[in-house]
């Protein structure tokens, strides 16, 4: 018996969230995806019970991407459900599992592993969290209780394993009963909240600025004279900290996505059966979407949570740390580029001079901007094939999409295999130039920054995502007036 028949039973056997028996209607898609969404806002408001304010947060420079929210039932966010994938795709793009991903029973194999992946990371995640001190428990409210800090620990772990399996089930009921997919969905949940927060927040920061955009430069106009601001150092310190780089970042990255978003390559097709019948198929140049962008981002996050765990064990071979900020080592340079502060000198200077730390020379904030344009470029279009061809996206599943929906490419014999040679003459290629360039616009958008903190790469995601989600609502509003063109979607 092969390792596969023998995981197979195992992994039916995991809770799952019913599939519908038939077609979802638009308004019940609708109402569960607005109620996860309500829910999801719900948890992320609720604190664990037990934790310290003195507990340090491991992912928090990951926050807008990891759809978590720190101290509360979402610490983990969706780290376990892109880890899980991280490792998966890793493992059958290597061959290490052989899959034939157009097959739909090691399809469902896949997804059974995912799930099972999944639970592996919760626990993964949030043991070594606490087991390195991290997350630590209340020890007054130990006292209160008259029990030990190991029994409040053991309380918080449980929650964090709840919260990081609501969030699982959460994601696989939007998939199956709403719209778009979960995690997109609470990524859009978190950015928005932390952009909405950059523009109206009245509280100040470290610097002694009104956090909220508006606000600061009500404070700024009535505090800061104007010699001031139109000296050299002024002119830094509108860009920067009065938050103008962050709020012009933001509006060219909104635009730059949406356009890019609707730039695409049509394919014709027509119906063999129904003559006049026509339609295109369109391979967008940001093909596998901003998607393998959160696989990249989480590896970062987890090689740095590993530098982390051992720094804190006094093991500091691959750099220490300043809280969560790698300050030297391998680490630093291994670290993503989240705003202007990681790579303008006079701005780095500052940085490093708060944590008491040496400060990188010019070649080493170099090297640093280097080393994550090339895991941002090089990673997005690795993970873009793996992930087309986990998703039944490559040129063979689409060819079998086509071919069973009746339709075929005009000019070429109506069989499988003509289809999937043009598909072979677009797909890969447009996958890698997507992958690369969105590689590369995450890079520039980490560099200048956004506004409320939400970091470049959470900032491209969450437009693309919305842009996309906007386009299944019309997909779907189309399939609501028009029942035949479910077919095509391989939907009842």
């Amino acid at each position: 018996m092969s390792l596969k028949d023998s995981l197979e039973p195992i992994f039916n056997k995991l809770p799952a969230v019913a599939s519908p028996e038939g077609h979802v209607h638009f308004k019940n898609k609708l109402m569960w995806t607005l109620g996860i969404l309500v829910l999801y806002f719900a948890l992320a408001n609720v604190p664990l019970f037990g934790l310290s304010a003195d507990s340090i947060d491991l992912f928090e420079s990951y926050r807008a991407f990891f759809a978590g929210a720190s101290g509360s039932l979402m610490l983990l966010g969706i780290g376990p459900i892109v880890t899980a994938s991280i490792v998966l795709q890793l493992l059958v793009g290597a061959d290490v599992i052989k899959l034939d991903m157009s097959n739909p029973s090691d399809q469902a194999f896949f997804q059974g592993a995912q799930k099972f992946m999944v639970f592996v990371m919760i626990v993964l995640e949030a043991l070594p969290q606490i087991a390195g001190g991290y997350i630590q428990p209340d020890q007054a409210l130990a006292a209160t209780l008259g029990v030990g800090t190991g029994v409040i620990t053991f309380i918080i772990f449980i929650q964090i394993c709840i919260g990081g399996t609501l969030v699982l089930f959460m994601d696989e009921v939007v998939s199956k009963w709403g719209i778009g997919s979960g995690v997109g969905l609470f990524i859009v949940a978190g950015v928005s909240q932390q952009i909405v927060t950059g523009l109206f927040n009245w509280t100040s920061d470290s610097s002694g600025l009104p956090t909220g955009f508006f606000f600061k430069w009500i404070y700024i106009v009535q505090n800061v004279e104007a010699d001031f601001l139109f000296s050299g150092d002024g002119i830094m310190f509108m860009l920067v900290s009065g938050g103008i780089l962050a709020l012009v970042s933001t509006i060219v990255i909104f635009l730059l996505v949406v356009y890019v978003e609707s730039t695409r390559i049509e394919i014709p097709l027509a119906h063999s059966a129904v003559r006049g019948a026509r339609g295109k198929f369109p391979v967008k140049l940001i093909y596998a979407s901003v998607l393998p962008m959160i696989l990249v981002r989480a590896l970062q996050a987890n090689i740095q949570m590993v530098g982390l765990l051992l720094s804190g064990k006094g093991i500091t071979f691959l750099g220490e740390f300043s809280g969560s900020k790698p300050i030297n080592g391998l680490m630093y340079y291994l670290a993503p580029i989240h705003s202007p502060y990681d790579w303008i000198p006079s701005l780095v200077r500052e940085s490093f001079t708060s944590y008491g730390a040496p400060v990188p020379a010019i070649w080493q904030i170099g090297l640093h901007v280097f080393v994550d344009a090339f895991f941002l470029i090089v990673g997005g279009i690795v993970f873009a094939l793996f992930w087309i061809e986990t998703t039944g996206m490559g040129a063979k599943p689409t060819a079998k999409k086509i071919f069973n929906s009746g339709m075929q490419i005009p000019g070429f014999r109506r069989n499988v295999g003509s289809i999937e040679k043009v598909m072979l003459r677009y797909i890969p290629k447009v996958t890698i130039i997507g992958g690369a360039f969105i590689g590369a616009l995450t890079l520039v958008a980490s560099l200048l920054g956004t506004l409320g903190g939400a970091g470049g790469t959470g900032l491209l995601l969450t437009v693309s995502i919305v842009y996309r989600l906007y386009e299944d609502i019309a997909s779907e509003q189309m399939m609501e007036m028009h029942p035949m063109v479910r077919s095509f979607f391989g939907q009842e």
